[in-house]
């Protein structure tokens, strides 16, 4: 029998050759994946810590406010020593360690309309004025929107001793905050939405040398500086 090639047809010499070319190229492209091929596996994704909420909105931590306290030798510093006289738990820094807890708790009450919190930490006087304030802001249905982002130094600036035995220390503290007002409507009436720097005037009074109820530093009156 004759195998020579002139005798084969040419055409399926030519699809031969054709199917073979293709076998090459594919197995080049897709390579050789024999059996099961494990699923990628999806890459852990870093699980992010907001910090506490105010208003619904983040705020990260912030550190300590700077304090600033007059030396002994100036008027107000011979007043806190006869304060601390009068009182042996008072000491300076701890006072304003105090305030900066109380003005955090302050303003964000004030902006919520939580008047328990508020009795708890002014005066008669002062409750009495923020009350009014809240009153009247629920009356026409505005909203108070804050939100505090930092408060950056704590200083006393005055000091007086009461002939009743009442102490009252005046501390200017600088912060950080959104605030603002809004209408019934969510048009903003006054402030800004943006983080500003403000400037406040309070004072702190005590009875000194009383454990009794009532005799804690309680915010007598705030101001802007």
């Amino acid at each position: 029998m004759d195998f020579s090639l002139d005798r084969l047809p040419v055409d399926i010499v030519l699809f031969a050759l054709v199917a073979g070319f293709l076998v090459l190229r594919l197995r080049s492209v897709l390579g050789r994946r024999v059996g099961l091929q494990a699923a990628p596996q999806p890459q852990p994704r870093p699980v992010e810590r907001p910090g506490p909420v105010i208003e619904g909105r983040p705020v990260p931590p912030t550190a300590g406010a700077k304090i600033d306290i007059p030396t002994p030798e100036t008027r107000v510093g011979q007043i806190l020593t006869q304060i601390r006289q009068r009182e042996t738990t008072f000491d300076a820094a701890d006072f304003l360690r105090g305030v900066e807890t109380a003005f955090r708790q302050i303003i964000l009450a004030y902006a919520a309309g939580d008047r328990a919190t508020l009795k708890d930490c002014l005066t008669a006087d002062a409750y009495a004025a923020f009350d009014g304030a809240i009153t009247t802001r629920e009356g026409t249905g505005e909203k108070q929107h804050t939100e505090l982002r930092a408060i950056d130094s704590l200083a006393i600036l005055d000091a007086q001793l009461q002939p009743d035995g009442r102490a009252a220390v005046e501390v200017k503290v600088v912060s950080d905050q959104v605030n603002y007002v809004t209408d019934k409507d969510g048009a903003v009436l006054s402030g800004a939405d943006a983080v500003t720097e403000f400037s406040d005037l309070w004072v702190f009074e005590r009875l000194l040398g009383a454990n009794m109820s009532g005799a804690a530093w309680r915010l007598s009156s705030a101001r802007s500086a």
